[in-house]
C-alpha cells in the first residue's frame, strides 16, 4: 500500500482538469515573472499566485536548473537564456499563420500590414506584408520598439490596469522618438482611455514624422497580439481610417479564431 505521502504527491501531480499540476503552476510562475518585467523575488511570487513558499522554492529549483530562469546575485530571480530560443520559434510560428490575413489586410486597404507582441516591456513585430504602393512603410521582422510611441503598443496596452502600465513606462522611460511623441505617463493613459473607447489606436507620427498608424488587437490571442496597418499620414488620413478600422478588426477576429484552432489559415 503507498504510503500518505506518495497519495498526496500523486493527487497533487494530477488535478482534476487532467494536467500535471506542478507543470501548470511552474508555467503560471513564468507567467508572472513575465508580466512583472521578468524579475521577480521569491515573496512576490508567493503574494501574486496565493502558493506557499515552500512550493514555489522548488519550482524555481527545478526552473533554474533547466535554465529556464536563473537567480540573480541579489537572490531575485529572473527569466532565463533557455526561453529565447523557444519564444523565437514559437514568434516565427506566429508570424507565419498570421501572414495570410496580413496580407488581406494590404489587399483591402493598401497599406502595410503588422503583427506585433507585448514581449516583457517592449513590442516586437513578428510579421510583416508590405504595400504594393511605390512609397511604403517598412519594419523589419524582429524589431523591438517601446509601447509608448506605436499604436500597436497603445493597442495591446489599452486593457491592462493603470499601475501596471505605470510601472513598466516607470522601467522604460518614455524617450521622444518625435516631437509628437507622448511622453507623459497621464497622457499616456489618458490615450489608453481613448483606445478603450474607439476600439482602436492611432500611432499619428508618434514613431516616425510622415507616418501614421491604425492597430487592434487579436482577441484572445494566446499571448498579446495586435496587428495593424501603416502608411503616408496622406493615405492614411481621417476619413481612410473610417473604412480601414472594421477592415483591421474583422481580420483581427479571423486571425483570433485561427490561433484557438492552432491550425493556419
Amino acid at each position: 500500500m503507498p504510503s500518505s505521502s506518495a497519495s498526496t504527491s500523486a493527487a497533487e501531480a494530477k488535478p482534476a482538469g487532467g494536467g500535471v499540476q506542478s507543470l501548470e503552476r511552474a508555467f503560471d510562475l513564468l507567467e508572472r515573472m513575465a508580466d512583472a518585467g521578468g524579475e521577480v523575488g521569491l515573496s512576490e511570487l508567493s503574494a501574486s499566485s496565493g502558493l506557499p513558499l515552500p512550493t514555489i522554492h522548488r519550482l524555481m529549483r527545478t526552473l533554474v536548473a533547466c535554465g529556464y530562469v536563473r537567480q540573480q546575485p541579489n537572490r531575485r530571480y529572473a527569466l532565463g537564456p533557455r526561453l529565447i530560443r523557444l519564444g523565437e520559434s514559437a514568434s516565427r510560428l506566429l508570424g507565419t499563420w498570421a501572414r495570410p490575413f496580413l496580407a488581406r489586410l494590404v489587399e483591402e486597404t493598401g497599406e502595410t500590414a503588422n503583427m506585433a507582441l507585448l514581449d516583457g516591456d517592449e513590442i516586437v513585430y513578428v510579421a510583416q506584408v508590405p504595400s504594393r504602393h511605390a512609397v511604403r512603410m517598412f519594419t523589419e521582422v524582429g524589431r523591438r520598439v517601446l509601447p509608448h510611441s506605436t499604436g500597436v503598443g497603445k493597442a495591446l496596452l489599452a486593457d491592462h490596469p493603470p499601475e501596471e502600465v505605470r510601472a513598466l513606462l516607470g522601467r522604460t522611460g518614455m524617450p521622444a522618438a518625435t516631437e509628437k511623441t507622448l511622453t507623459d505617463p497621464d497622457r499616456f493613459l489618458e490615450a489608453l482611455a481613448e483606445v478603450r473607447r474607439l476600439g482602436y489606436a492611432v500611432d499619428d507620427n508618434e514613431q516616425e514624422i510622415g507616418v501614421r498608424c491604425l492597430a487592434v488587437p487579436v482577441p484572445n490571442s494566446p499571448t498579446s497580439a495586435a496587428i495593424s496597418i501603416s502608411g503616408p499620414t496622406g493615405r492614411v488620413s481621417e476619413a481612410a481610417t473610417e473604412k480601414i478600422v472594421p477592415v483591421l478588426q474583422d481580420v483581427a477576429a479571423q486571425l483570433s479564431v485561427a490561433l484557438a484552432s492552432q491550425t493556419p489559415a
